[in-house]
């Protein structure tokens, strides 16, 4: 077994959640008292409940984007990941993820950091 397997079955899980929208499939990826930061100077979203509410108010439709990820780095629980993200609209986004994997796989704490490529003109 690899020390990313566990990161890349979460990966998985995460983007089908994030495809399907369906909150068995989010509830599945964090545990009941997780924490949830879509910026790293955000108050969390707390909990799976909140976590669930929260993602659905602001779900992506399937097929409006598409998701590359690799692993950076690991201490221990912690997981760094970067990814790109490009949404069929024309916007691009470069990701760095901070997750926290417990021993059954869902995670404690995700922190997203993004930033917004430029467009062809440079404009970001």
């Amino acid at each position: 077994m690899s020390e990313w397997d566990d990161v890349t079955d979460w990966m998985d899980r995460y983007r089908t959640a994030w495809t399907t929208n369906d909150p068995g499939d989010i509830r599945a990826l964090f545990t009941e008292d997780a924490e949830y930061r879509y910026n790293p100077w955000d108050e969390p979203v707390a909990g799976i409940e909140a976590i669930v509410d929260s993602w659905l108010e602001g779900r992506d439709e399937p097929g409006d984007w598409t998701f590359e990820w690799h692993p950076l780095a690991r201490d221990g629980d912690t997981v760094f990941v970067e990814g790109r993200t490009a949404y069929r609209n024309g916007r691009n986004y470069r990701n760095l993820w901070v997750i926290v994997l417990g021993a059954d796989g869902r995670a404690s704490r995700f922190t997203e950091w993004y930033m917004k490529e430029p467009d062809e003109h440079g404009a970001g």
